[in-house]
């Protein structure tokens, strides 16, 4: 694939957002909440919920996002063992401090996301469609982005043990602000941004994926 010299393009993220005022209310499954404030705990089910213009805290067991809407939201310092937003649909969300067990965004459709200095333990991507996410300072164990189709996403200062990749279809990815001690099939980093540094670190799987045997 030809680049331009701009490449790659840097994601396009805004902060959500959000009103002055906030209405306290309650999580339910299928809620629609318009500028709605938050605070989660135990097990929640916001599974189909409308959330718009709202504002999260938590220190949770698990909250459920599958198939919710979110736009213009902000989490908050969340401690959540598990928050799924499998299948969600989320425009500019952002997810700063605290620490989350799994981030379970598979098959999420994504347009504008931003975690900010976030812990998590496993982060699952795969099938999702992503436009303009920004990964900041983040320490994520396990990174799972197979099948993901992935535009103009960053990573900053983010350390990870394990990335998977394969299958993954990546415009404008670029990974040079990511510390990963080890990517699972280099051959799927096809449209990813690398630094040199990098590039030497994976040489050795690079080349045996495509038939050469290294000895010295």
């Amino acid at each position: 694939m030809a680049r331009s010299p701009e490449s790659p393009a840097a994601p396009r993220v805004s902060p959500p957002d959000l009103p002055r005022e906030f209405e306290s209310a309650t999580a339910r499954r299928s809620a629609d909440l318009l500028a709605a404030s938050l605070d989660l705990s135990g097990t929640v089910d916001l599974a189909y919920a409308s959330l718009e213009q709202c504002t999260i805290a938590a220190d949770a067991d698990a909250v459920d996002l599958s198939g919710a809407t979110l736009i213009d939201v902000d989490f908050t310092s969340v401690r959540i063992a598990s928050l799924r937003m499998r299948d969600a649909s989320i425009r500019r969300v952002r997810i700063s401090g605290g620490r989350i067990g799994t981030l379970d965004l598979s098959s999420a459709r994504i347009d504008e996301l931003l975690l900010d200095d976030v812990r998590i333990d496993y982060l699952n991507l795969g099938g999702a469609k992503a436009t303009d996410v920004e990964i900041d300072a983040c320490g994520i164990r396990t990174l799972d982005m197979p099948q993901a189709e992935l535009t103009r996403m960053r990573f900053a200062e983010t350390r990870s043990d394990e990335v998977d990749p394969r299958g993954m279809r990546a415009t404008h990815v670029d990974l040079r602000g990511l510390d990963a001690a080890a990517f699972l099939d280099a051959n799927s980093l096809r449209g990813t941004t690398l630094s040199s540094y990098q590039v030497q670190q994976l040489a050795p799987v690079l080349a045996a994926g495509i038939g050469i045997q290294v000895k010295d």
